[in-house]
């Protein structure tokens, strides 16, 4: 009976060890598929990411060159070469020429309002039929599907500004900031008081708002027009409107515009129309103004125009010409109203400064508001 216990046992360890032996080898290739596949995702996060990576570069980079060169050309082979300096899958991204495109993008322009700028768009391809082919997945025989086709696309605007400053010089701007006469000593034949006078407070302004330019990231351009009308007075011969200076990426000649006009008469009446006008002139020069730029008129007033036709009917030809016109009411005797009419026609903002120190804010933050590249 013994015997026959002891026989019996052998083939039911036999079997068992048969079991364990099976059940080893499914929990082994269990083991290794779910190994292989976890070596996979990983290599296709990372082949994922490195693709997006380069194609954001790719479109930063025709972004900077369109804003540069204004050039859709050099652009393009920017973004190319952009591309192929980074590496997916351990090569270069190689784009086709027909990867990177041209589009009109509405952007903010930080105001309430809107903007449309030249955007490039690239559309990363590692496809089948692509530049670069599809990715090799490290462990990819093993479940029979070695290849990896990730897509992406981005879009970048460069935001750069073409700006032009249209200043009153009218006989007004003699007078003190908050009052109606001029300051004490004041001889508004001469020169504008240089501390106490509306025009002082302007120069001081114009001069934060460049400060303020050369502090951000991108390199805009800068124009000047000063308005009032024509006169005789003081026997000098008062021009209506004059470009004081053209766009330049060198603030230099604004600066120099605004201490000529500080060391004489600032005389005349208030024709804004002819200053808008001019400013539309700067800002649409072909010479100076830049094709894929956002165009920018701020148009400073005291008063209230009595030369000349409205200026809001100067609204449609600077929204023709891609002109944003913000407008700054300064003094309590400046029209408020026709400035918020002419900045809401030509897509703008109206500020009103009531005193020196708000006119100086309203500037920086004009010039504060330039947004740099984005990336969808």
């Amino acid at each position: 009976m013994t015997q026959a216990l002891h026989t019996s046992s052998r083939p039911l360890r036999a079997r068992r060890r048969g079991a364990m032996i099976v059940l080893v080898a499914i929990i082994l290739t269990v083991l290794l598929v779910m190994t292989v596949f976890s070596i996979n995702v990983a290599q296709m996060q990372l082949n994922r990411t490195q693709l997006r990576t380069a194609t954001d570069t790719a479109a930063r980079g025709g972004a900077e060159a369109l804003s540069r060169t204004q050039s859709e050309s050099d652009a393009r082979q920017a973004a190319l070469d952009a591309a192929n300096a980074n590496d997916v899958a351990g090569d270069g991204l190689v784009l086709s020429p027909a990867d990177v495109t041209f589009e009109d993008v509405i952007v903010n322009n930080g105001f309430g309002g809107t903007d449309t700028l030249r955007g490039v768009r690239v559309v990363g391809r590692r496809t089948n039929g692509s530049a670069a082919g599809t990715i090799n997945l490290l462990m990819g025989d093993i479940l029979g599907n070695g290849k990896f086709a990730p897509i992406t696309d981005a879009t970048a605007v460069n935001l750069d500004r073409d700006i032009c400053l249209v200043v009153d010089r009218s006989g007004s701007m003699n007078r003190t900031v908050t009052g109606t006469t001029k300051p004490p000593g004041s001889d508004s034949c001469q020169f504008p008081h240089p501390t106490l006078s509306r025009w002082a407070a302007l120069d001081t302004a114009v001069s934060v708002f460049v400060a303020e330019l050369n502090a951000t990231f991108q390199n805009e351009q800068l124009g000047m027009v000063s308005y009032a009308n024509q006169s005789n007075a003081c026997g000098l011969d008062i021009p209506t409107s004059t470009i004081e200076a053209e766009l330049d990426a060198s603030y230099s000649p604004v600066l120099a515009a605004m201490a000529n006009l500080s060391g004489n008469p600032v005389q005349g009446r208030t024709n804004i129309t002819a200053g808008v006008l001019d400013g539309i002139d700067v800002l649409s020069n072909p010479s100076t103004s830049r094709q894929f730029a956002q165009r920018t008129m701020v148009l400073l007033t005291d008063g209230r125009h009595n030369e000349g036709g409205n200026p809001t009917s100067t609204a449609a030809t600077a929204v023709a010409n891609d002109i944003t016109i913000h407008t700054i009411t300064f003094s309590a005797e400046a029209s408020q109203a026709d400035m918020q009419d002419l900045a809401d026609a030509a897509n703008g903002k109206h500020f009103h400064a009531p005193t020196a120190a708000a006119l100086i804010d309203i500037f920086e933050e004009i010039a504060r508001t330039l947004p740099v590249v984005i990336t969808d």
